[in-house]
């Protein structure tokens, strides 16, 4: 397993037709690539929570364009692309006592997953999640 800290933006739009397009422009225009994307609708308003990468200063650019944002880090696991893995890693953190906020991710062809997690003390999980793989 490979553990790397990114950032995460947990942006609000309206729940409106073309909200997302507006803000995945702001991306590419910026050249900032989107590794993970997820997202939460209620009623008018939702949160999309965006990972990436980069060391741009990602907040500032959404403030100029008018989007409310908070960033935080989340971590970044690529696993083998197998039954079990999640587990693995949700139930070394549980009985480490570290909550998880926040998960997403996505699998390649049976071989390799990224999962994205956002936990309440990300320098501990990291450490633990790489003992997993050693």
């Amino acid at each position: 397993m490979t553990v790397e800290v990114i950032k995460q933006f947990s942006v609000f739009l309206p729940n409106r037709p073309g909200a997302l397009s507006i803000l995945a422009k702001i991306f590419a225009e910026e050249k900032i690539n989107i590794i993970g994307i997820a997202s939460e609708v209620r009623d008018d308003s939702g949160v999309v929570r965006i990972a990436v990468g980069e060391d741009k200063d990602i907040s500032s650019i959404l403030t100029k364009h008018g989007f409310s944002s908070v960033e935080s880090r989340l971590l970044s696991i690529e696993a083998p692309d197998r039954p079990g893995e999640l587990f693995q890693i949700a139930k070394s953190l549980a009985d480490a006592r570290i909550n998880i906020t926040t998960v997403y991710g996505t699998a390649r062809d049976g071989q390799t997953s990224r999962i994205l997690v956002a936990v309440e003390n990300t320098d501990k999980a990291r450490a633990l999640i790489e003992k997993l793989s050693g």
